[in-house]
């Protein structure tokens, strides 16, 4: 069950971190600067509240404030979910390109180039939208 627990933590912290880089500007540089030192540097809340000479439950209320504001601004925002489409779309572009490139390489009748050159338009026209 303990390494359940800390498969979740570590998922959580990645999506945390996630949330951080993309909605970080749109925070308050103390809920930046908290954040940062529990998710990103691992301080614990003793020392966090210790340099923002706050207690340990104004700085655990911080984080679950804060927290649940970024997940807010992804649900209405969705930038992670287009930033890991475009990804993915990115991935299966490239993955096309050489495809193709092989295709050249063996000297492929011209409409097999011209169906891989139209698939990797469709998409590059995903990413661009």
């Amino acid at each position: 069950m303990k390494i359940i627990g800390s498969v979740l933590m570590i998922e959580k912290t990645i999506k945390i971190s996630m949330l951080y880089d993309f909605y970080s500007p749109l925070l308050t540089e103390r809920q930046r600067d908290i954040i940062d030192y529990y998710y990103n540097q691992d301080f614990s809340l003793g020392e966090i509240a210790e340099i923002f000479s706050i207690s340990r439950q104004a700085v655990y209320d911080t984080i679950k404030r804060t927290e649940k504001i970024m997940y807010e601004y992804e649900e209405r925002l969705k930038l992670i979910e287009l930033y890991s489409s475009r990804a993915e779309t990115i991935k299966k572009t490239f993955i096309q390109v050489e495809q193709l490139d092989k295709l050249i390489k063996k000297n492929a009748p011209k409409e097999e180039l011209e169906e891989e050159i139209r698939v990797i338009k469709i998409l590059l026209t995903d990413i661009h939208n």
